[in-house]
């Protein structure tokens, strides 16, 4: 998907966060290397990991080929931190408008250290099975096979089973994305998404780094969520996918 940024009067601490700029491309470059394929100047995470792509920030036709051959005829472009849009011919598959958050460094969530992770467990590849039954039910966006292998991923069950879950996903230099938040229809109402939240955010910062977020404008009640925790809104953005030709 793109981002397009909007005139915004919310927090832009560009010192502090350039890297959020381009949160796809850092992360291929830097903590995501293993799980990056490229050609030329273009690149996009593997099969099966996620379907972000990323481009330079002023692509030209060469780039716009070579990520076009990377991908493959036909096949989807999650142009996520591209603000460049791409040649007429790729096909345009959605527009989402949404925003970018960032965890206010030194807040307290509104629960306590302790209770924030009680019956949170961490999820591995052997969880993937009910991850994705999970996410097929809760729909929190996209999520994959091997998404599990950009970072931690947490969970809560009830009588053992799956009903809660967020995890780690973007990774530029000194940041952490916060993604799949998401609670099965028959569980949520229980606070189980702010203490998956909270757990994040200690093992994050326990590491030196800063929370961020990306959430739907639409998604209001999880806005309101994250500002209770101590987020709050960095700049606008809009999400894009293409079809490549």
């Amino acid at each position: 998907m793109a981002t397009h940024e909007r005139p915004s009067t919310m927090v832009n601490r560009d010192g502090e966060a350039a890297a959020l700029d381009d949160p796809v491309g850092e992360s291929l470059r830097g903590h995501h290397a293993h799980l990056a394929r490229r050609l030329g100047r273009a690149a996009a995470y593997l099969p099966g990991v996620a379907t972000f792509s990323a481009a330079t920030a002023d692509p030209g036709p060469q780039e716009w080929a070579d990520l076009a051959r990377l991908l493959g005829r036909g096949e989807f472009a999650d142009m996520f931190s591209c603000a460049a849009p791409p040649p007429s011919d790729w096909e345009p598959i959605f527009v989402l408008e949404g925003r970018q958050m960032i965890w206010r460094s030194g807040s307290r969530p509104d629960h306590p250290h302790g209770e924030s992770v009680t019956g949170v467990v961490e999820l591995g590849a052997d969880s993937v099975p009910e991850m994705l039954d999970l996410v097929a039910r809760a729909q929190p966006g996209p999520f994959w096979p091997r998404t599990h292998e950009l970072g931690t991923y947490l969970g809560i069950r009830d009588k053992g089973t799956l009903v809660a879950m967020a995890g780690e996903r973007l990774r530029p230099p000194g940041w952490t994305e916060i993604s799949a938040v998401c609670t099965a229809p028959e569980a949520r109402g229980r606070g189980h998404a702010a203490r998956l939240v909270n757990a994040l955010i200690a093992r994050i910062a326990a590491r030196d780094e800063r929370p961020f977020i990306h959430v739907a404008e639409a998604n209001t009640g999880a806005i309101a969520l994250y500002e209770r925790l101590g987020f709050e809104t960095r700049k606008h953005v809009t999400f894009r996918g293409f079809r490549t030709p």
